[in-house]
């Protein structure tokens, strides 16, 4: 009995730090998510391959209010470290790979609503 009790408190263990884990957007996975796009995003053009994975796999990471949040901060963040980043590219990004993004990229979003 001891060893099934035991079983099941590493089972409960590890199905919580999974869920903590998966909930925790950082800004290091959206800026290499979307380090591919920096050239569409700056000189225009068409999105790479790589860049719409990025695009596909961060709409992925933001599901929850706070996910998306975060990921509008970082978002925001890596817009604002390219003066030169275009705004019509950066608004059409993913309609371009074929999402539809829940989080905008913009130098002046309010990530807050």
């Amino acid at each position: 009995m001891k060893v099934v009790a035991a079983v099941v408190v590493v089972v409960l263990a590890v199905v919580q730090l999974a869920m903590v884990a998966r909930g925790a957007v950082t800004c290091a996975q959206v800026d290499a998510n979307l380090a591919p796009c920096v050239p569409f995003l700056t000189q225009g053009g068409e999105p790479g391959a790589s860049c719409c994975s990025g695009v596909k796999t961060l709409n992925g990471l933001a599901q929850s209010t706070d996910e998306r949040r975060t990921t509008c901060n970082c978002v925001k963040a890596a817009a604002n470290r390219y003066p030169n980043l275009k705004d019509d590219a950066a608004q059409s990004l993913p309609s371009k790979c074929g999402v539809s993004l829940n989080v905008p990229i913009s130098r002046t979003i309010n990530c807050d609503t």
